[in-house]
């Protein structure tokens, strides 16, 4: 197994001054460097604190890596986090991310506890040289955040780059808000979670938001969102929720580069898991759309890797990493032969490490293949 499905693990607990590392995100880069983000989180595995924006670079495909950098923090010992990177045509690496103050808490800020310098707000930082260097990171809150949105966050995962169609060269990052409660609720309810997305039709410079999809009813509640693009433009969005609809997962369909959806978030059954983030990715040639996730119907274990060849309608069990625990993911091509899964797993525990294997893009797209 071991040689069939090299695994490397850039990021352990308790390494490099860090105790927990999350969130995890991949992107190939145009020299081919495998780019593997994390929050490094400093104190302890809180979603809250003193939380780096962390980076580890492989020039091999994902076998080997280099030393950590700190791509991102926030200056006053807060949360910079949930990295959304993308590449341009032109080499650069766009970074979209997250900042808050480092007594903010998801609670306090979902009860509207916070004030707004220390709320949730917006950054985007580039790389011009493959991801060694950064610039200063460059808030763009007011242009992607309605005021009245409480929580906010992007994506996590990789965000898009749109190839076909009349949006080609359009950035997309799926990304997830709360809003307002009403009556005697205090904002902390599922059914405040809406979703929607950061566009960009110059490479970055400017910011504006997409669809916007929130109605609290308790049906579908809109959290952390993934993206990929499908053959001829369209896009296709899958996010994770926690309501009274079937299942633990929703879709929906853009056909106009992420501006508006074609319906509003509908469940995906047929995805079965846990209540976490998942991520997407469409490969060409041989036309197959995949997601990765925990696979458990009940626990954050069981990471899975399935297949669909109608474009998200169905799903198959193709590649079965392990029973271990596990939890968030990302799926980057890494070349015409290659998937990698940068995923957060352990023996005794999902965030003791974040791991990255190397799965045949073949043994994927074969319907007839059995999991791994």
């Amino acid at each position: 197994m071991a040689d069939r499905y090299p695994t490397s693990v850039p990021y352990r607990r308790a390494m490099d001054g860090y105790h927990t590392y999350r969130i995890p995100a991949a992107v190939v880069t145009g020299a081919g460097t495998v780019l593997a983000f994390a929050e490094g989180r400093r104190g302890s595995a809180s979603d809250s604190g003193h939380i780096d924006l962390v980076l580890k670079r492989s020039s091999d495909g994902g076998r080997t890596w280099g030393e950590l950098q700190v791509v991102a923090t926030e200056p006053r010992r807060g949360t910079a986090g949930n990295p959304a990177p993308m590449v341009l045509d032109d080499g650069r690496i766009v970074l979209v991310f997250v900042r808050q103050g480092p007594s903010a808490t998801e609670e306090k800020i979902r009860r509207g506890q916070v004030a707004a310098a220390d709320g949730r707000r917006v950054f985007v930082t580039v790389s011009a040289d493959d991801g060694v260097t950064w610039s200063e990171p460059r808030e763009i809150t007011a242009s992607v955040k309605r005021p009245e949105w409480r929580w906010y966050a992007t994506t996590p995962g990789h965000a898009l780059v749109l190839r076909h169609g009349p949006h080609a060269g359009r950035l997309l990052v799926p990304a997830n808000h709360s809003l307002p409660p009403a009556g005697q609720d205090n904002g902390t309810e599922g059914k405040y979670n809406g979703g929607h997305c950061l566009l960009s039709d110059d490479g970055g410079q400017t910011w504006r938001i997409g669809y916007v999809d929130d109605n609290p009813d308790g049906y579908v509640n809109v959290n952390e969102t993934t993206g990929a693009e499908l053959p001829g433009g369209r896009v296709y969005l899958n996010t994770r929720t926690d309501s009274t609809a079937p299942g633990t997962r929703a879709d929906a369909c853009s056909a106009d580069g992420g501006q508006t959806l074609e319906l509003p978030f509908r469940p995906q059954a047929g995805l079965v898991g846990p209540v976490v983030e998942g991520s997407v990715l469409w490969c060409d040639a041989p036309d197959v759309l995949l997601f990765s996730g925990p696979a458990a119907p009940d626990a954050r274990a069981l990471m899975t890797v399935r297949a669909s060849h109608d474009q998200g309608l169905t799903w198959r069990p193709a590649h079965t990493v392990s029973g271990l625990p596990a939890a968030y993911s990302d799926l980057v091509r890494v070349d015409g032969e290659t998937v990698g899964l940068l995923y957060e797993t352990g023996n005794f525990g999902p965030y003791e490490s974040i791991a990255f294997r190397r799965i045949p893009v073949a043994e994927l797209a074969a319907p007839e293949h059995p999991a791994g």
